[in-house]
């Protein structure tokens, strides 16, 4: 049982503009290291951005990002500097941000395929779209596409898959979707980011010094090599799972750059 959304989906449209922010951060702050959060609301023409961070960053920054993923429209921005103690936690040295628990595990066969169909329906599609697999369904929510089409495609692309399952289209029949519909929030689809792995916080808008951003990663890598891997931390730790929390960092930062920065990885998460 799986539920995945695609990059237009409102939720991940702010995913997306608070990964941006934090490559901003870390290019306005190279080649130190930015400490930031962030946090999005948008929809119906208007998006609330809230930066707690100590790099300098402006609201024509802000609007240009929110402008080239969402479209124009409205920004309400706070830029807000770091706690004094958060800050003197990272003072020295790197340590672990906060407390948390993590799991990583290997995708299996629904995430993979669910994901695989995903991507192809969005390179047709570029439009909100949710995804839906099941022991016995297939439920697919396109936007601004025909059900026939979608039928058709699905069928012959993935006859396997779809021999065993109901597949349902648009159930409420052709819709259009994105900001105007519905609103997006930052964190909200961590279940399409991740799979059965789990968290206690969240993947998007958050620096490397954020445990829920470099723990995540590590838990995810590790996984890869078995089946799940667990761990946990507490603020302030200097290292986790056995490891320097900088050298977890560094690892962390390696998977980013090759994805192609946090606004990729907030476009489709680890699965």
């Amino acid at each position: 049982m799986f539920e995945k959304v695609n990059p237009s989906h409102p939720d991940k449209i702010a995913d997306r503009i608070a990964g941006a922010i934090v490559d901003l951060a870390y290019n306005k702050s190279n080649p130190s290291n930015p400490v930031i959060a962030v946090e999005v609301l948008i929809g119906h023409g208007e998006a609330t951005v809230i930066c707690e961070t100590n790099v300098n960053i402006t609201i024509f920054e802000i609007q240009s990002i929110v402008n080239r993923i969402a479209g124009v429209m409205k920004v309400n921005f706070r830029w807000i500097p770091q706690d004094e103690k958060l800050a003197e936690n990272q003072k020295f040295n790197f340590h672990c941000g906060d407390n948390g628990i993590f799991k990583g595990c290997v995708s299996n066969y629904e995430e993979l395929k669910l994901s695989e169909i995903a991507r192809e329906l969005y390179e047709k599609y570029p439009y909100d779209g949710k995804y839906l697999i099941d022991k016995d369904k297939l439920v697919i929510c396109q936007s601004n596409a025909e059900e026939q089409e979608i039928r058709e495609f699905i069928i012959n692309k993935h006859r396997r898959l779809v021999r065993d399952k109901k597949l349902i289209i648009n159930p409420l029949g052709n819709w259009t979707g994105g900001l105007d519909v519905d609103t997006g929030a930052t964190n909200r689809k961590l279940g399409s980011d991740m799979g059965r792995a789990a968290t206690g916080g969240g993947l998007h808008g958050k620096d490397f010094t954020k445990a829920d951003v470099t723990l995540n990663i590590h838990c995810h890598l590790m996984a890869k090599a078995g089946s799940i891997h667990k761990c946990s931390c507490a603020i302030g730790d200097l290292y986790v799972d056995h490891n320097s929390y900088q050298m977890l960092m560094s690892d962390a930062d390696s998977y980013i750059k090759k994805i192609g920065g946090f606004e990729k990885f907030a476009e489709w998460g680890f699965v």
